[in-house]
């Protein structure tokens, strides 16, 4: 059985991929990564916010961009000093000599400017690539939605410019037309995409009457909405495809490859049931290729992914439809 899989240039022993997470923040957390499986692992992220007067002292020791980043803006909370860019800098290089597995890095910002510097210097610590992950919620309501879409193709743009191993984009799904936004970052030079990331945010407790941090693991229910844009954007954006959210157990990764994916990428799960869930989850791909009879992961890539020729808003629509139809059968009884 080949599970074999390429993914951003780079050839992976399979597809199940530990994306960024507290699993991914020390070196024994890597090895263990990789010992248990995956084929690649994403290093946590190193924000945007971190790379204001703190990199002064921590800058990174290669790159030759002038100034640091610029300053997180006033209102916003302190980020973590759990670690510095020097640190993250100097794990990610421990952690390519380490390990067997490609070692991506990760920045986790949202505006142009000095922190793409950093991304020379995860490049010149050994990263085999480099995932930008643009999270952003425009508080503005004058800004534009092409104002918006524009900052991410900026900022890919930058980053290109200062590196030479491939580059990665994980997007939002909250664009008036997120292929549009795909298509347009596969020509400014994303080498892949990554189809999503999850919203987000504090909450509110009711009690203290205060918003407190709150982060909730995700569900194979989440897996719908990067499956759909997954199964659009396969036949249509010649980049790598990455999905990640709502991946639990085995038949979570085998519908994203059936979708169109080149790797299945997982946090939650993990954090859930433990780093020997990879065991797991590459066992059931295994038993499951074998009982269709497929013997290769490019196989069944993408054979449930929308036909090239048909009706693309067409297509989707059917299939919203065809679920309300399901449910109004399936409820009547109420």
């Amino acid at each position: 059985m080949d599970l074999a899989t390429d993914y951003l240039g780079l050839r992976l022993r399979n597809p199940l991929v530990a994306s960024a997470s507290p699993l991914s923040q020390t070196l024994d957390g890597i090895r263990r990564l990789a010992d248990a499986g995956v084929a690649a692992v994403v290093v946590f992220s190193l924000f945007e916010e971190q790379l204001g007067d703190r990199a002064v002292g921590g800058a990174p020791p290669a790159g030759d961009g002038a100034g640091t980043a610029d300053h997180a803006p006033a209102h916003l909370p302190p980020v973590s000093e759990s670690t510095s860019p020097r640190e993250y800098l100097t794990l990610l290089a421990r952690a390519t000599a380490a390990v067997d597995v490609p070692v991506i890095g990760s920045l986790n910002g949202v505006t142009p400017g000095g922190w793409v510097r950093y991304a020379r210097a995860m490049q010149e610590a050994g990263a085999s690539a480099i995932e930008l992950n643009v999270y952003y919620v425009p508080g503005d309501p004058r800004l534009s939605g092409r104002d918006i879409e524009q900052r991410h193709v900026d900022v890919l743009t930058q980053v290109k410019a200062a590196v030479t191993v491939p580059v990665a984009v994980k997007l939002s799904p909250h664009f008036s037309s997120a292929g549009e936004v795909a298509v347009r970052l596969a020509e400014a030079g994303a080498d892949g995409l990554v189809l999503f990331n999850r919203f987000l945010q504090p909450d509110i407790d009711p009690d203290t009457v205060t918003v407190v941090p709150t982060l909730e693991l995700s569900s194979p229910a989440e897996g719908r909405l990067p499956r759909t844009w997954i199964a659009l954007l396969r036949r249509r954006v010649s980049v790598s495809l990455a999905a990640t959210t709502g991946v639990d157990g085995p038949a979570d990764v085998v519908k994203y490859l059936l979708a169109g994916a080149d790797v299945v990428m997982t946090a939650s799960a993990l954090l859930r049931h433990g780093v020997d869930h990879v065991g797991t989850l590459l066992d059931g791909l295994t038993e499951w290729m074998g009982w269709k009879e497929f013997d290769s992961v490019s196989a069944m890539r993408g054979i449930l992914s929308v036909p090239p020729d048909s009706d693309q808003a067409g297509y989707a629509r059917a299939g919203y439809v065809n679920v309300l139809e399901t449910a109004k059968f399936s409820y009547s009884r109420w």
